[in-house]
């Protein structure tokens, strides 16, 4: 099965006459609540710098948005960690806050597109920075929020040392634990039982005490479309058990989507993957944009028994993607792979 596109796909394209967003709008954050969707999603603008913003969107049927305001509701401070951009936020909610991690840099990325893949402009310091700041590395941040529209930044979740972006939070405790996907770029090698970066689950007692060497490893790419992986939408919580949305890179660069069930009660098992993708760049806003033939959810929501998946395209513009749940389970469980979260 493939997951069905918006018929008025993308749902947020670029705003000309807002600076900060007037070059592309993508890789949104999703809530659903009293009756709103929500899309806090990231922006950027024209400038050869390409400092990284998030603004937000709302609608009363999931596939019609409208900005809520002019200005971004979170932008890169002035000088702290996060001053070169703020990227892919993943939201969850933990009593009446709502708590968002985030990629950030300490310097904006510049025109990436232009550069080679998954390569951003560094800036050069001097021999004794620290490498996070010469090579300009994407840390992971956290941030909470009454309303999404103003936030406190709350610091450094992940190692320094590490290029970790895609790092997300389940949305309630297991066995009074938090839970943590995360996927760091450097952890390869026979050391780590993966030859490409991965996703990986850790449990904390605090949301910003991470103790990232007790990691374990829950899935690695397997399939060709899918040489390197990661997480990309936060768990939702089903009878059948997490299901958990990745992306899946091929050798050739393009971003296509999985699926993975994990246990309600023991999430570090997967008992369920597809082998298939459900969903691949077909579309002009998925092929051609500021990196060509992508899509990469960050923001899902089941409202009423449909699972509406929000991502980018192209890391230009924001879609939508349905199914029933149901569905989407029982196409796992039939076309489920070798796990390798079993094998390690």
């Amino acid at each position: 099965m493939k997951l069905k596109k918006g018929s008025n796909n993308p749902v947020l394209i670029p705003n000309p006459t807002n600076s900060w967003e007037s070059l592309a709008v993508c890789n949104p954050g999703a809530w659903y609540e009293d009756g709103v969707f929500y899309l806090l999603y990231r922006a950027a603008g024209h400038d050869d710098t390409h400092y990284v913003h998030f603004g937000l969107a709302t609608s009363s049927n999931g596939f019609d948005f409208e900005r809520v305001s002019t200005e971004p509701v979170f932008s890169p401070s002035i000088d702290g960690p996060d001053a070169g951009c703020v990227e892919d936020p993943r939201i969850v909610k933990f009593d009446d806050k709502y708590y968002v991690t985030y990629a950030y840099r300490a310097y904006p990325p510049g025109q990436y597109w232009k550069l080679a893949y998954d390569e951003v402009t560094s800036v050069d310091l001097g021999e004794n920075a620290p490498s996070v700041l010469k090579k300009n590395i994407a840390n992971t941040g956290l941030a909470i929020s009454d309303d999404l529209r103003t936030f406190k930044r709350l610091g450094r979740m992940t190692l320094p040392k590490l290029d970790d972006r895609d790092v997300i939070l389940f949305p309630e405790k297991v066995n009074g634990k938090y839970v943590l996907l995360s996927r760091a770029k450097q952890w390869v090698g026979e050391t780590f039982g993966t030859d490409h970066p991965a996703i990986w689950i850790t449990y904390a007692d605090d949301l910003m005490d991470w103790d990232f060497s007790t990691s374990r490893l829950l899935a690695k790419g397997e399939e060709a479309w899918e040489k390197k992986i990661g997480g990309s939408t936060p768990p939702l919580k089903t009878d059948a058990g997490w299901l958990t949305l990745y992306h899946g890179v091929d050798y050739g660069g393009t971003y296509r989507v999985g699926a993975l069930l994990l246990d309600l009660n023991e999430p570090e098992k997967v008992i369920g993957r597809t082998t298939d993708f459900i969903m691949e760049p077909e579309h002009e806003y998925e092929l051609n944009g500021l990196y060509q033939g992508c899509v990469f959810p960050t923001g899902n929501v089941i409202v009423d028994g449909v699972l509406y998946v929000y991502y980018g395209g192209a890391d230009q513009y924001c879609g939508v993607a349905t199914c029933q749940v149901e569905e989407l389970i029982r196409f796992i469980k039939a076309n489920t792979k070798t796990l390798a979260s079993s094998e390690v």
